[in-house]
This record gives structure tokens, C-alpha cells and sequence, in this order.
């Protein structure tokens, strides 16, 4: 598997999925930008190209990834806590080497990106 999801974030998934069209799938990738150069996007999508996403059951979970993305993004774990000010999910990725202070930031080895504001 390209990443993990803990059992919390698979309940909290599919709790927030049946808000979604029964076509939808969960996305995750990253994009440009942060204080540390790159972002975790997370959400549902409807679309699906064929030739740049791969596609991956997760946990019983259809789970779209933008194929470029996976060196940066494989091996990662999303986990969902609460706690007394809400709950959230926390993303835990071993090729991430700096990360910012807001959590939804970071950078890699590889792929420092242009750190912007967070």
C-alpha cells in the first residue's frame, strides 16, 4: 500500500463519505506551497485520470493518488484524534524532513519546494 490509514481515520472517512455521491474517492497528494515548501491535500473527488492517478483500496476505501506524488507521499500514516477542542487528522510521513509549526506543512529531501506563508 502507498499509505496507511489507522482505523480512526477509515471510521472518520467513510462517516464523512456518505455526504459525498456514491462516485466520489478520497484524494491524496500534495501541492506547492506552505511555510515549508509543500502541503498535504486531502478531500473527495469524482474524477479519476486514468494515465496520472493511481487508484488503491484502502481499508475498504477508494483512495486516489496523482502518481507523481508518490515518492513524496508513500509511506505516510493518516491517523484522526479528538480530543476537548475537536478532532482532526494528523498526517505522519517518514520522507517529510521539516515540518512546520501548523503541522500541514513540510519539506523533503528531494523535493524542498518554495516555502511560503503558512
Amino acid at each position: 500500500m502507498i499509505i496507511n490509514l489507522t482505523d480512526s481515520a477509515s471510521e472518520q472517512i467513510k462517516e464523512m463519505k456518505k455526504d459525498e455521491s456514491d462516485q466520489s474517492h478520497l484524494r491524496f497528494g500534495i501541492k506547492g506551497g506552505g511555510c515549508s515548501g509543500l502541503s498535504y491535500s486531502l478531500g473527495f473527488d469524482e474524477d479519476i485520470n486514468e494515465e496520472l492517478d493511481v487508484v488503491q483500496n484502502i481499508n475498504g476505501i477508494s483512495v486516489v493518488f496523482f502518481n507523481q506524488d508518490i515518492p513524496i507521499i508513500e509511506g505516510t500514516t493518516i491517523d484522526y484524534k479528538e480530543n476537548l477542542m475537536g478532532g482532526g487528522f494528523s498526517i505522519d510521513n517518514p520522507n517529510a524532513i521539516v515540518s512546520c509549526g501548523c503541522g500541514s506543512s513540510f519539506r523533503t529531501k528531494d523535493k524542498v519546494g518554495t516555502p511560503g506563508d503558512c
